[in-house]
């Protein structure tokens, strides 16, 4: 809770031994100056004890400093002195002048430190608002907002205060702990949207304020805040002021959530009308070419070479495979990019995974450019054996496809991770190429050369979706390399799998 230092007695007691210790010092200053200064300017040296009891103690105590003041002015030097008779009209007049004027004093000045300590309680108001806007700029979650909320209320309040959060159904979980007219004030608050307890008009039996977090339209939280006097609108408000920013930065977070899913919708869009779009015109090509060998061989088979008959067979059986690539990575890519897959993942040897990619594409490779080199003894990865696969083919297709010379496939494993790498001594990569390498239909100035740029986005996809990272980069001499990072996990205990 705010707190103001005034340097002001804060006890009844103090007030009252400050109030005599002013009228001691009056005194004994008064009896200094008796013989040398009129009855006025001994009024006056009271006087000014009652104008430092007026700005230091409170209304009870300078009133009371007042009177005593004149009674003891009238007693100790107005004559006759050491009784309470005015023998001179004159001095009655100027004592009952000296009292008006002293409680006057007394009086404006009560009103004068109540506005300075209203000022001052403002300024720190402003300031802590200033405080709370700034940090809820920052936040990040409603965890966050409802944290900073509850430290702004209890320095403001001295409590308790409890904030509690809407689901998205507009429910609300309350502890069990809370007392059930705790809860109905904060469902009603909820339903009226509005703010409820004393001063407020509704619901003034309440010993709380109950104020809403959101807007007009929408409540997405509400506060309890005590303690709440009827007569104390300048709390109540602030009160308000505060649970207003932090809905606002309530509502802030959800319009941002909104924003980023309908981003991420808009860019799913574009990705698809893209996709569908290269995928038209990259299955068009392979479909034309295998209907017109087709069609050759059915009307002029007869006619043909037997060499031309080969030939004609053979660019059915490449653009056959080459569409059921494409088919595999569209499928892929759509697999595992269009929501949060989780992988069957199970135990594998990498040396298997390699040696069957190998040997698949080792069909394709009649010059047998591929050679290998695998660590012994490698730890078994967890990964899906399929999609592995098909990030291998891709790799080596890929440095089949854009080099001529030989491609290596090495595998290794380090303290905590193992790498499996797909060197060729191609044209290698250029700045501009790395990146935009793992993004779809994406290609590089291969002119001539086939492809739908699907291949390393499946892989970089593929890899992702096994927890590790694909990376790609020039070799010394020439060519590249595009290398994947498996994070080692614990060996599983093969014992209970042995016969």
């Amino acid at each position: 809770m705010f707190t103001e230092f005034t340097g002001r007695p804060t006890t009844r007691s103090a007030a009252a031994l400050s109030a005599v210790g002013l009228l001691g010092l009056a005194t004994l200053l008064a009896f200094c100056l008796d013989s040398q200064v009129s009855l006025t300017s001994l009024a006056m040296v009271y006087l000014l004890a009652v104008v430092v009891a007026a700005y230091l103690l409170d209304w009870v105590a300078s009133a009371a400093t007042a009177v005593a003041a004149v009674t003891a002015l009238n007693f100790l030097f107005v004559p006759p002195r050491w009784t309470f008779e005015v023998e001179s009209r004159d001095h009655l007049i100027a004592l009952s002048a000296m009292l008006v004027v002293s409680l006057v004093i007394s009086h404006l000045a009560r009103g004068l430190r109540r506005e300075a300590a209203l000022a001052r309680l403002n300024e720190q108001r402003a300031q802590q608002l200033q405080w709370l806007a700034t940090e809820l700029g920052a936040a990040q979650t409603p965890q966050e907002v409802c944290e900073l909320g509850r430290r702004a209320l209890l320095q403001a309040f001295a409590g308790p205060v409890l904030l509690v959060g809407l689901d998205p159904d507009g429910s609300m979980q309350t502890e069990p702990s809370v007392p059930s007219l705790v809860r109905q004030g904060l469902q009603q608050c909820v339903k009226e949207n509005a703010v409820l307890g004393p001063g407020t008009g509704r619901w003034p039996g309440l010993n709380a304020w109950y104020l809403p977090m959101g807007n007009a339209e929408e409540t997405l939280g509400v506060v309890q805040v005590q303690p709440a006097r009827a007569g104390d609108n300048e709390g109540r408000l602030h009160a308000a002021a505060l649970v207003a920013l932090l809905g606002q930065a309530l509502l802030r977070l959800r319009l941002n959530r909104a924003v980023l899913a309908a981003q991420g919708e808009a860019q799913r869009q574009h990705l698809l009308n893209t996709f569908l779009a290269a995928i038209s015109h990259d299955l068009r090509t392979p479909l034309a070419a295998i209907t017109g060998a087709a069609t050759s061989l059915q009307t002029q088979g007869e006619r043909l070479s037997h060499a031309s008959r080969e030939r004609l067979m053979g660019s059915i059986v490449s653009e056959a495979t080459y569409l059921n690539t494409l088919a595999e990575n569209t499928l892929h890519l759509t697999r595992l990019t269009s929501q949060q897959t989780m992988l069957p993942l199970q135990w594998e040897s990498l040396e298997e995974l390699v040696g069957t990619a190998v040997a698949r594409i080792r069909q394709r490779d009649p010059d047998r450019r591929i050679s290998t080199r695998v660590q012994p003894g490698l730890p078994l990865v967890r990964a899906e054996p399929v999609l592995m696969g098909r990030l291998l083919a891709n790799l080596l297709d890929n440095a089949l496809h854009y080099s001529d010379g030989p491609v290596e496939v090495t595998a290794q494993a380090g303290p905590a991770e193992l790498s499996l790498c797909v060197k060729d001594r191609g044209r290698g990569l250029t700045e501009e190429l790395k990146a935009r390498l793992f993004l779809p239909f994406s290609r590089g100035d291969h002119t001539g050369l086939r492809g739908a740029g699907l291949g390393l986005a499946v892989c970089h996809a593929i890899a992702s979706a096994h927890g590790g990272r694909l990376s790609a980069r020039n070799r010394k001499g020439g060519g590249a390399a595009f290398c994947l990072t498996l994070t080692l996990e614990p060996q599983p205990d093969l014992s209970e799998a042995m016969p």
